[in-house]
């Protein structure tokens, strides 16, 4: 968009936007993170990194992010990927719908732009999962548009400088925030700038015990001035994750264990799993076990000793799991495609949700 064009739904003059914009720019290029997805323009590559960071912290990414563009260093390669191969590269990141829609993605930027991620608002949006943020983030950072990049530590450090009031969990809100951030950013430096916006954000304006004396911006804000910066962005408290007790069943055959795959929808879709499911109504954990067990596969196992308790937190559910060690007493289980007797030394090699990945690594240390 064109400098005498842009437009703030804040009441913002032009000297203390160009003010702004000038001393994040000349922070960021100061002290800015030696991050390995910065010293690259591939927009393939950044793709990867925005999507990784959603809800996870950077100093978990990097390793993952180095590995996964060592076996998929390019879109194709991604694209022609079998997925369970994604699947385990990603495992231990979570909210494994952020992978499924890269791959998506990838094959689409495959088919449809021929291999080369899309330059223009318009068409960068049409990709599974990509939604304002990571299209700005891709566009601004790999293509140098002027084009907004808002996060959650952007919303943190615009609400806090220009003391906005707004819940930012309301659609009307994030426009505001986006109208602001495109109207700050310096032309032509929208990689910088972005970044620079969620570097402060990452690093000084953080939601608690912000590092003000160290902002380039603080004789700017409004909410340093008025105390009031902690309270600072508003937004609408989510409900807590609902409780959920499950169970799983340790089967064992000498030295193998049972496993089956999850449905290819759903939560966790696709990835393996030991058997069982979550407590049903009336019934003790244990019966619950025998009754998933005898529905899946038409046997008779009989739960004998608990083997773990593991808890995992998803955004809305929160898993209570125990596992019990399980011997049948009628009934065999047969091998299917969604269905395998594995080796525990093997168990390695197929993805479990982090949950499962416990049990697999407690498991691993008994070999």
């Amino acid at each position: 968009m064109r400098e005498e064009t842009r437009r703030s739904k804040v009441d913002v003059d032009r000297k203390t936007a160009q003010a702004v914009g000038a001393g994040i720019l000349h922070w960021y290029e100061e002290v800015k993170r030696d991050l390995p997805w910065r010293r690259t323009r591939d927009p393939y590559k950044i793709w990867v990194s925005e999507v990784m960071l959603q809800q996870t912290r950077v100093e978990t990414v990097i390793p993952y992010w180095n590995r996964f563009i060592e076996l998929f260093p390019t879109i194709e390669q991604l694209a022609e990927a079998p997925e369970p191969n994604v699947l385990k590269a990603w495992e231990g990141l979570g909210y494994y719908s952020r992978v499924r829609n890269l791959q998506k993605g990838a094959q689409v930027v495959r088919d449809k732009f021929g291999g080369r991620v899309p330059d223009t608002l318009d068409e960068i949006s049409t990709l599974p999962g990509v939604g304002p943020y990571t299209a700005g983030a891709i566009l601004s950072i790999a293509y140098d548009v002027d084009v907004p990049a808002v996060d959650g530590n952007v919303f943190r450090v615009l609400s806090r400088i220009f003391l906005i009031e707004e819940d930012i969990m309301k659609p009307k809100t994030r426009r505001t925030f986006e109208s602001l951030a495109e109207f700050l950013i310096p032309p032509g430096r929208a990689a910088s700038f972005n970044q620079g916006l969620m570097e402060l954000g990452a690093t000084i304006c953080i939601p608690k015990n912000p590092r003000c004396h160290a902002c380039p911006v603080q004789a700017k804000c409004r909410a340093q001035e008025e105390g009031i910066q902690e309270q600072l962005p508003i937004k609408e408290k989510k409900k807590p994750p609902r409780p959920v007790d499950m169970t799983a069943a340790l089967l064992r055959d000498g030295d193998r264990v049972l496993i089956r795959r999850r449905p290819e929808s759903g939560l966790l879709a696709g990835m393996w799993e030991f058997p069982g499911g979550e407590r049903l109504d009336g019934m003790t954990l244990e019966e619950s076990l025998t009754a998933h067990l005898r529905d899946a596969f038409g046997v008779q196992a009989n739960p004998s000793s608990l083997f773990a308790q593991v808890q995992h937190t998803f955004s809305h559910l929160q898993w209570d799991m125990r596992v019990y060690e399980c011997a049948l007493t009628a009934g065999q289980v047969r091998e299917q495609e969604d269905v395998k007797w594995v080796a525990i030394s093997d168990l390695s090699t197929y993805t479990f949700p982090v949950a499962h990945g416990k049990v697999v690594k407690e498991l691993s240390g008994l070999v």
